[in-house]
């Protein structure tokens, strides 16, 4: 086969510890990337401004800025992959950052050959491009006032576009496709981030929380994305 055509993965590596940056980022060039590297969180912003990458190993403790405000920042001008680094194990770390848009977390130490897994397992999701060109006759799905469009990566709600993570899009999509089903944690993993997916599966509540802050849904008023308990979660009629 004739590689010398093929366009690199291009990946964002950023962490203080510069020895860990340049591990990660020979591993990620075995992958098939081009990596560059940032070892602050301006820097990181400039740098993903610059170079446009397809995924972000994004360290929460960083000098300058902190993981999540990189993210923050990211987030208004990126589609990018954000897998968050934490030395830190508390909860409150991980509710943080994955709120702020990142699609995964790992935390410190961890083994090198984990995180490629890891992250091979995020970039087996579709890109806006790639959904809306394998699927171009996908309908939109309509539960109550929210419009959900496959094809778009794009949801309504009473006409006013909703600004959802891909991550949060596709949750909503899965439970939106199934009405009817009761989505267990683990189904949900399976169905978004792949069965292979190893990690804290509350992050799927962390996820749906966000989806209903942005649907004005709230503990008492579940219009869209109701809990059932014990079970998991299923689509509302957004009544």
């Amino acid at each position: 086969m004739d590689t010398s055509t093929v366009v690199p993965r291009r990946a964002l590596v950023v962490d203080d510890e510069q020895a860990l940056a340049r591990l990660i980022a020979g591993y990620l060039e075995r992958e098939g990337f081009e990596v560059d590297l940032a070892f602050d969180g301006p820097s990181a912003v400039g740098q993903a401004r610059e170079c446009d990458p397809e995924l972000i190993v994004l360290d929460l403790g960083l000098p300058g800025l902190d993981g999540v405000e990189v993210c923050r920042q990211v987030r208004t001008f990126s589609d990018a992959y954000v897998m968050m680094l934490t030395a830190r194990a508390e909860e409150v770390d991980t509710l943080i950052g994955l709120s702020v848009g990142a699609d995964d977390y790992m935390t410190k130490p961890f083994r090198p050959r984990e995180l490629v897994a890891r992250v091979n397992t995020l970039l087996r999701r579709p890109r806006r491009t790639s959904v809306a060109s394998a699927v171009p006759d996908a309908p939109a799905m309509a539960v109550g006032a929210l419009r959900i469009d496959a094809v778009g990566r794009e949801v309504h709600l009473d006409d006013e576009l909703v600004a959802l993570t891909r991550t949060e899009f596709d949750l909503l999509a899965t439970l939106a496709a199934a009405p009817q089903r009761v989505f267990s944690r683990r189904a949900l993993i399976a169905a978004v981030w792949g069965d292979e997916w190893v990690g804290d599966e509350h992050l799927v509540d962390v996820h749906l929380l966000h989806v209903r802050r942005k649907l004005g849904d709230t503990t008492t008023q579940q219009r869209f994305v109701r809990t059932v308990r014990g079970a998991g979660y299923r689509m509302g009629t957004g009544e």
